[in-house]
């Protein structure tokens, strides 16, 4: 489900094109913005950052704009990798209308809770980490109400991941508290709509269906011993990548 199987680049945007343009999304303004410092950069930065002083003087659209800009190179990798990582099996599930609903909502859950707090703070913030949020409290509400839709071994590094990445949060400097948290309770309430009549998550669903052939064999005498090994393999990965990923998420939520 947290594994990515795509053969290429190519394959992933052509399986998960929501998740893809949102990452290009994000590069193409660090691009524009932090790298080549081109002067309609300065522009969108300024025009686009969360500043909750701002917003309250009805510069309201600062309250989606922040989630596709990033501080610095590392913010948008990490960014990116985790939506990489946990988007396209909600992608799949959920269609690509509801995870963008999904996506916006939870992201503008996380910058309205921001701006709840401490309506006059002008400090500026900005990242997708409150929609990433979003992604885990989806993810959560599938653990405890809709078990039909993710395996035990998926669930546990689902809990796992959010549970230290909440207390990263808590303990990391420079981080947007009031959208992690915000942004996880919107996804939470968000579960039962954006989770109703959906299937779970199958690499089967991305594959070409084939024709038919009578001269091919159906019986494969190893298909049992398959099962058997498949499944350490699988834990033996996933034990590298959530090493990986906790170390992420101690950074990938920074506010600047």
């Amino acid at each position: 489900m947290f594994i990515r199987t795509e053969r290429s680049v190519q394959d992933f945007m052509r399986f998960y094109p929501v998740v893809s343009t949102i990452i290009i999304i994000n590069l193409l303004l660090w691009l524009v913005i932090d790298l080549l410092h081109l002067p309609i950069g300065y522009t969108i930065y300024n025009w686009g950052i969360g500043h909750n002083l701002s917003v309250y003087h009805g510069e309201y659209w600062r309250l989606v704009t922040p989630m596709f800009l990033h501080g610095g190179l590392g913010h948008v990798i990490f960014n990116s990798f985790a939506l990489v990582l946990f988007g396209p099996a909600l992608e799949q599930m959920v269609g690509k209308f509801k995870f963008i609903i999904v996506y916006f909502l939870t992201g503008l859950a996380g910058n309205i809770g921001t701006y709840v707090i401490d309506q006059m703070s002008n400090t500026p913030h900005l990242g997708a980490s409150g929609a990433v949020y979003g992604l885990f409290g989806i993810y959560i509400f599938m653990v405890f109400f809709r078990k039909d839709l993710i395996d035990s071994a998926n669930a546990q590094i689902v809990q796992v991941i959010f549970l230290i990445g909440l207390v990263m949060t808590f303990i990391q400097p420079n981080i947007n508290i009031a959208a992690h948290i915000f942004g996880f309770l919107g996804g939470f309430a968000l579960g039962p709509i954006a989770l109703r009549n959906t299937q779970p998550f199958s690499m089967a669903r991305n594959r070409p269906r084939k024709r038919k052939d009578p001269n091919d064999i159906h019986f494969n005498p190893n298909r049992w011993n398959r099962k058997r090994i498949i499944p350490k393999a699988i834990w033996k990965n996933l034990f590298w990548i959530i090493l990986g990923i906790l170390v992420l998420l101690g950074i990938f939520g920074k506010a600047f």
